[in-house]
Formats: C-alpha cells, structure tokens, sequence
C-alpha cells in the first residue's frame, strides 16, 4: 500500500473515530500527524508542525475571546432583548428577528454553535410559549447562524479564505458570503412557509415579547407561565456600550483598513479587560478552545499530507474520473455527509486543500467549487447529530424529544440530499472563478 493512500485511510479513521467517540478530532488529527509524518512520511518535528495554521489560531482565540467578553458582560444578552423589542409583539416576526440575530454574531465572528447556544434557548422558549413549530423556529435559528457564518470576519469565512490564500487558489471573499447567505435565506423561507409560517401573520403576543411580564392573547398560546421568556435586560451600561463599540471597531478595522481580524479582536478584548477585569476574567476560558484544537489539528494533518504529496495524490485521483462536473459534485455530496455526523470546520479544513490539485486543472471554477463546499459542508448543521442541530435539541421546551429528534433528522437528510445538488448546479456548473 502507497504511502498517500495510507494517509488517507488515516484520515477517515479519523473521522470515523471522532463521529464515534467524544474526542475531538483536532487532537485525534494530532496524533494522525505524528504518526504518519514520523512513521509513514520520514518527517521530523518541525516538518510536522509546519503546517499548523498560527493565522488561524490567533483568528480563533481573538474573535471568541472578545465575545466571551460580549457574553459575560450581558452585551449579547441586551442584543438579543433588543431586537426582540422590534418586533413589537407581531409573533411572525420572531422567528425572522432569531434568524437576523444569529446570521449577526456569527458574521461578527461567533463561533457558530456559540451563537446558537445564546439564541437557541430564547428562540425555543419564545416557540413554546406562542405556539410556533419548534423544528420552524430551530432551524431559522442554525440557518440564520449559516447566513452570516461566512462573512470576511467570522470564523467559517476566515478559514475558508485562510485555506484558499495559503493553497495560492483563487477566492472571493464576496461570492462565498453571498452564496451562504442567500441559499440558508432561501431554504429558512421555504421552512417559514411549509412549517406554518404564514399561519402566525396577525397573531400578537398582547405584550412587548422582550420584556417577559405579560401574557400570551392568542387561542393557540400557552399562556401559561410555564414556558417563561427571557429576563429582562436592565439597559446599556458603559462596559456594555464599550463592547458595542469594540466590535463595531472590529468591522471597520478589519473591511475598511484590511488589519487582521484575529489580532485586533485581541488587542480590544485586552483593553477591555483592563477596563472591567471582573466581568472579563472568565472570558478566556470561555475561548473556543475545541474548535480551535479542532482546526489547528486538522490543518497541521492537512500540512503533512501536503509535505507528502497526498494532496496531489488524491486530487489527480479525483480528476481522472474524467468527468469533472461529476467529480465536483461527488466532492460536495462527501462535504455534506460527513459533516453530517461530524465538524463542519474539520471537514471544510480538509476537503478544500484535496480539491487543489482538480481544481489546478481549470476545468471547474475554484471560486463556484469553493463556496459549494462551503456551503454543503455546512448548511447540514441542523442535522441532530451536529453541534447545532443538537443545541436546539437540547434547548426546546415542552416537547416530545424523540418526536423533535425524528423531525430534525428527517429535515437533516432532506437537506443532505438536496442542497449539494443545487448549489452544484447553480454554482459549479456555470464555472464561477
């Protein structure tokens, strides 16, 4: 057996191992790189760890320490309540204000199942109380998360565009954000509408839903304290107007100056705390620190399958299907069911860099291929056994759960089983890139 196709089985144990068992696949991806680059490569230490992505790692920890600031403060919290207020009670609105707000953290660099875990509660108990489908308000929550998960700032985007800068492929930070955006928009309004959506038009809480003191009008409401919405959030206190402003710095910092994303996060989540070291000094265990073992892992794997030529290997394999729509459309189908079952980050970390040599080809468009394994990779997170999909799970109130799990995993497969295809064919097929 070659040395590339041993790698490569490597890395499905991987996958498998990590889907199986509670171990994060980083750590698993760790261990994969010194075995396979001391045993099966010849590589030393520092040709293993030349690899490991320290843009992307200081991008991981800067962005979620400065929200881990955010949450501990309660500025998540009063931004959350606010644009509940908006809606001034009309319940059709909820869910859309639940899909902005998540899209909102995620595109100012949440961590995606962070931003589902703060929204996903509220969003659930709001469901609960006003007679809203669970599985609709659940997945307008992920698919909101989705929406913005791949702005120039977030996490999703800075990986993918991390990758693609590294892998000298070409990229357009635009069209990736747009294509999630707009296809996690399109799928929430087709959820909106065949999960009783428009049913909710007319409908009134009876009180402003922010505030949490009223109670439900509607003959479909529980109206009943048992499905308590949120506590009231007093207001804008300074250390919370001060974090409103880091991370309004944060944008312009990073889209209008081009400075790095990750060291300016840093560098406000330090004054910060200098500021209000009580409410920040949780915040650095708070850092996402599976993920961030999780990507670097991955990538350092991915980095000494690159120093052995296993990248080369397997996209050369892939391109000698000799159909290269069908190849590609193969890849997106692979992005989707595994990251099913698995990380959406680990997957994407993976798959793109073996892409590189198919797309090197120029028969397929490495600006469309991209944000179609993007998007595959991660529009399947409302499935329950992804981190978001079972954040939701976990925070609906008042239901059947093995009922929810079934809905949620029905819906996961449809989407599985659909959307690889659609974004293929509007994003592959007409060669974008």
């Amino acid at each position: 057996m070659s040395a590339e196709l041993i790698s490569i089985l490597v890395l499905v144990v991987v996958f498998v191992i990590a889907t199986t068992r509670s171990i994060n696949m980083g750590a698993l991806a760790f261990a994969a790189a010194f075995g396979v680059g001391e045993l099966v490569a010849d590589l030393d230490a520092d040709g293993i760890f030349a690899g490991f992505p320290g843009d992307l790692f200081v991008v991981l920890v800067g962005v979620t320490y400065l929200f881990a600031i955010a949450r501990a403060n309660g500025t998540t919290d009063w931004l959350v309540h606010a644009s509940i207020r908006l809606v001034r009670g009309r319940i059709a609105l909820i869910p859309w204000v639940m899909f902005a707000l998540t899209g909102a953290l995620t595109a100012i660099g949440a961590v995606s199942p962070a931003a589902v875990a703060i929204v996903a509660p509220i969003a659930l108990s709001f469901a609960a109380r006003y007679g809203i489908s669970p599985l609709l308000m659940g997945a307008l929550v992920v698919h909101g998360a989705q929406a913005g998960g791949f702005s120039p700032i977030s996490i999703y985007g800075s990986i993918v565009n991390g990758v693609v800068e590294r892998e000298n492929l070409p990229g357009n930070e635009l069209v990736l954000f747009l294509a999630s955006l707009v296809v996690n928009l399109i799928i929430a309004a087709i959820v909106f509408v065949l999960f009783g959506g428009l049913k909710l038009k007319g409908r009134d809480t009876g009180t402003d839903p922010g505030k949490g003191t009223g109670t439900a009008t509607d003959a479909g409401d529980k109206g009943s304290g048992d499905a308590d919405t949120p506590t009231d959030v007093s207001g804008l206190t300074t250390p919370r107007i001060a974090t409103l402003a880091a991370l309004a710095a944060l944008v312009v910092a990073v889209l209008a100056f081009d400075l790095d994303a990750g060291l300016c996060a840093i560098t406000l989540a330090v004054v910060l705390s200098a500021f209000w070291p009580d409410t920040s000094r949780k915040a650095v265990g708070e850092v996402a620190w599976p993920t961030v073992l999780l990507i670097c892992g991955v990538l350092t794997y991915v980095g000494v399958l690159e120093e052995m030529g296993t990248i080369e290997y397997a996209g050369n394999a892939v391109g000698d299907i000799g159909v290269p729509l069908l190849a590609a459309v193969l890849l997106c189908y692979i992005a989707a069911i595994i990251s099913a079952f698995a990380s959406s980050v680990g997957i994407m970390g993976a798959l793109i860099p073996l892409a590189v040599p198919f797309l090197a080809q120029g028969e397929i468009g490495a600006v469309g291929m991209i944000a179609a394994l993007a998007v595959s990779a991660t529009v399947v997170d409302v499935s329950p056994f992804s981190t978001n999909g079972a954040l939701v799970l976990a925070a609906a109130p008042d239901v059947d759960r093995e009922r929810f799990f079934r809905q949620l995993m029905v819906y996961g497969g449809i989407v599985v089983a659909v959307v690889p295809a659609a974004v293929w064919l509007v994003l592959v097929v007409p060669g974008f890139g």
